[in-house]
Parts: structure tokens; sequence; C-alpha cells
């Protein structure tokens, strides 16, 4: 097996893009299978060894899922140019599939399931090579660099916030949160043990918040709160959780996100101590901060990520509400400031760690969008400013004016070596992966 973290090398078997004359070589990497995507602009769904890439073929494009419908996994070699689907799963949306992360290798793939008996949502551990598999008591977000750890919220509830991220079950089966519970919150699972333990509870996350308009708003008894994004940081030993809550009302409801003015965001940061753990094995929780605050959230914003060292989040934020700017702070809030002073912000931005560079895309309802459904992939200088379109694609879907979650996000996610991204885009009719070769921007 090649050394782990090698550059990908891709067949020539894959159709090239060449729409609208890319500044590097792309190609479509599943071009025989319908309605495919890669999971997030955080997670590579590139292996370790650059052999492989995992995807998720949804079953239909044109509506969401019912309860226990079920997708595929897939594995797509990128040396032989071979896709084939290898598991499936009950437990997906239309945004992030079934939330596929690789481990510390190739032999290692997780992904979420819902068992349609009890509706339970699980993680499952799959050797992609072998099929063999493995269930996890808890449910996947997004696993550490090493494959040690995984980390979620409940992923049965996140649809009360926002629709295409976790798992679709029943309304019934469908968790309300009509306060901010000491019971829920992030969900930490040792994936070599299979065991899932809760390590902070959205009630202690509020009280670290001390949010004045959490206060105003009822406080613990009068709020609905729902975590969110949980993301390890590149060296695996901090998380990053996102939490949502907005006044408590008498009708359950769906789809907050958008819907509701009222609903506010926190961006919390924590340490896990993997030296020390606790009593149980697990690591310990340190240094947990409010890191970005329901008061710059307000201003509008989104997709925070962690920079490449760790010691800094990035995000889109409208800091000074004059449009979405790329900005960065440190871990305890401090230091918020915009990367490339005037730069536009948009879509879903990640740092390369040594060229200096941001790479993003663009959502088709952005300023940087094009009229006719096509969008870029955009690279900016983290000092200059100076930008460059990588590539031009289509990224309109023709049912997302009846359901936002059936929009298609180019999330454009990094490879393990830093060398190629991969991204979505909807071509000839359908959802499809590509990977573009970034070295000729990286002077390689």
């Amino acid at each position: 097996m090649p050394a782990a973290d090698a550059v990908p090398t891709l067949s020539e078997g894959f159709p090239p893009y060449a729409d609208f004359d890319p500044r590097v070589p792309i190609r479509c990497v599943t071009p025989d299978l319908h309605g495919c995507i890669h999971r997030f602009f955080d997670t590579s769904p590139i292996s370790p060894s650059g052999r492989y890439l995992a995807a998720f073929a949804l079953p239909f494009e044109n509506r969401g899922p019912q309860p226990g419908e079920a997708g595929s996994v897939v594995l797509v070699d990128l040396q032989s140019g071979e896709q084939r689907r290898v598991a499936e799963s009950r437990g997906w949306e239309p945004q992030m599939g079934a939330n596929l992360n690789w481990g510390g290798d190739d032999e290692t793939l997780f992904f979420n399931d819902v068992d349609p008996q009890t509706w339970d949502a699980f993680a499952v551990k799959l050797n992609p090579l072998t099929g063999g598999t493995q269930r996890m008591d808890g449910p996947v977000y997004h696993a550490s660099p090493d494959g040690r750890y995984l980390a979620a919220s409940n992923p049965k509830a996140m649809r009360r916030t926002q629709g295409g991220y976790g798992v679709i079950v029943p309304d019934a089966h469908t968790p309300r949160f009509t306060s901010t519970p000491e019971d829920e919150g992030l969900w930490l699972t040792d994936a070599d043990t299979g065991r899932t333990k809760m390590i902070v509870s959205l009630a202690e996350l509020m009280r670290v918040a001390d949010s004045s308009a959490f206060a105003d708003a009822g406080g613990h008894e009068r709020v609905e709160c729902y975590g969110f994004h949980s993301k390890f940081s590149p060296c695996g030993r901090r998380l990053l959780f996102t939490t949502r809550w907005c006044g408590h009302e008498p009708k359950p409801a769906f789809g907050l996100h958008g819907g509701r003015k009222d609903l506010r965001y926190t961006v919390f940061t924590m340490d896990l101590n993997r030296d020390a753990p606790e009593a149980d094995g697990f690591p310990k929780v340190e240094n947990l901060w409010a890191t970005i605050g329901d008061e710059q959230w307000e201003k509008g914003g989104h997709h925070v990520n962690w920079f490449p060292d760790g010691d800094a989040l990035s995000a889109n934020l409208a800091l000074h509400r004059d449009g979405m700017r790329f900005v960065r702070c440190g871990l305890d809030g401090s230091g918020l400031r915009e990367v490339c002073e005037g730069v536009v912000g948009s879509g879903h931005p990640s740092i390369h760690p040594t060229a200096g560079h941001f790479v993003t895309d663009t959502y088709v309802h952005e300023p940087l969008a094009f009229k006719d459904g096509t969008t870029p992939l955009r690279w900016v200088d983290t000092v200059s400013g100076e930008e460059h379109q990588v590539a031009r694609y289509p990224s309109r879907t023709p049912y997302q004016q009846q359901d936002g979650t059936l929009r298609l996000d180019p999330h454009p996610a990094w490879d393990r070596a830093w060398t190629h991204v991969a991204f979505n885009v909807f071509l000839d009719g359908t959802r499809r992966v590509m990977v573009a070769d970034m070295r000729p921007l990286l002077g390689g």
C-alpha cells in the first residue's frame, strides 16, 4: 500500500472537464454513477494513501429521503478508474450523504446508518476493501484524522434547525429539545471499542456562552437548543462544535434555519486531553471556549473551519455588516479580523497550510456566481487578496427552488497531501464528483 498522505494519481480513463478553460487539470471521478457527492469542505473524500475516493450515491435527486430509504456508499479507485458500491445506508440526507469519513488508513471508512426496526442512528466502521463492518454505539459527523474518535451531535435532531446534514427518521422519533438539556450535546465515540459518551452537554455549553440574547429569551427553560457541526482540528486534539437556539414555541418545527429570525448561533472550541484521559478512558475536555458568539453571527455568517495549525478558526462573516468577508479569530475569540481586507467571502473556504492561499466555492445566490447556474472555484492570496478563478462549473439543480435541501454545494475539500481538491458539480443532469490537480497553482 502507498505511504500515508501520498499524492493521488488519477486514471486517464476519468473524463477530463474542460468547460470554461480551467486553470488546472480536472477529471470527473464518478462518470459511471448518478447522484454522487462527497461529504464536506472540511473532510477529504480521498483516502490517506491517495488511492481511493469515497462518495455517497443518492438513490434519487428530485426529492428528499423518506425514513428507511437507502443510498449507497461508493468506493472509487483513482488509479484504475473502478467505481463500485460497497455498502448501503439508511442514515443520510442530501447535503452530506451518510457523513462518510476516512479513518487513519485505507481500510477504515465510517458512515451513519439507521436501524428501521428501532430508528436508532449509529456509525458503521467499514473496511471498504474487504466489506467487513463493525457497528458503533454512537453516530459520526466528523472523525479524528487518526480514526480513533468520532464526534457528532444527535443526527436525528439536526433537521429541527436545518435539513440535509443528519439522518431521517419518522417525525415521532425525531427528538425535540424544549430547553437546553443536560443529557444531550456533543457525543464522542471510541472507534476502537465502539463505546460512546456525551462529553459536554448543551446546557453546559450555553452556560459557558453567557449570552445576553439567550437570557433575554428566557434562558434554559424557555428556548429550544440543538447541536450542529462538530469538527476535529487537523491534529485531532481539539474540537469545534456549533449550537443553534431560538425561543420555544408550542408547535414542533423543522427547518428553523432560514425560517426563524430569532435563531441564534454560537461556535465553541475545546481541547481533548488524550494523554491524561478520564477514568473511563475518554479524553478529558479542557479549555472550553465560546469562540464566536451569537452577537457576531447575528450580523450574518457561515461555514466556520479550522486553520491548518489548529490554533485559529476561519469563517465567512459580515463583520462590519457590509457584506461577507473571510475572517479569522483565536480560540478564545480574540483577534477577530478580516484575513484579506475587502475580499468578498463566499461558499466553503479552507486555507492551504503552506501556499498562503485559500480555496472556496460560491453559492448560486451569492454575488460572485454567474447568472446561468454556474459558479467559480476561487483561489485567493491571503496577503495581497489577488484572486484567480480555478474553474467554472454548473452548480444549480432543477429541484432546489422547491426544496433548498436539494441544492448542490460544491464543498471543495483538500486531499491529505494538500495537492488535489475534490468538489461536487451538477453535470449532464446529475450530481458528480470532480478532482482538481492544484499543483500548477502550488508551483508543483
